[in-house]
């Protein structure tokens, strides 16, 4: 299988910079799986699971909140506002981020903030559920 260059980049850290297979971005639109070749693309990202192939078979998920994706011909670059691996992730931060995504809903009136806040949530307590937390 054919690989790109990826760089996940969080405001903390860089969490992966280096070769892939593909990788799976939860878009604001909908889920969009990236491959060697694919078109020039910019999208915004919703809280979700990003998964990593870097070789066959080794999926590696990282949480993301927010954030931008940008696949070019160098291949994909993405600026989450916040990032977290799945092995970081714990029951006490999953609860801390469901609190911020509640808090940032209760201080809105704005209706696409309160959806965002809304999605936001939905995602983290699927999140939380899908790590038998």
């Amino acid at each position: 299988m054919a690989t790109f260059n990826f760089e996940l980049v969080s405001p903390e850290r860089v969490l992966f910079s280096g070769s892939v297979d593909a990788v799976i971005l939860p878009a604001a639109d909908g889920d969009v799986t990236v491959l060697a070749g694919h078109a020039p693309l910019m999208t915004t990202l919703k809280t979700g699971f990003l998964v990593v192939t870097d070789k066959p078979g080794n999926g590696k998920r990282v949480l993301v909140r927010g954030g931008f994706a940008d696949v070019s011909q160098n291949g994909l670059t993405v600026l989450a506002e916040r990032a977290l691996p799945a092995e970081e992730l714990t029951q006490e931060i999953l609860d801390k981020e469901i609190l911020q995504a509640e808090m940032a809903y209760d201080a809105t009136n704005d209706l696409a903030a309160k959806h965002a806040a809304e999605s936001a949530l939905a995602q983290l307590r699927e999140a939380k559920a899908a790590l038998n937390y």
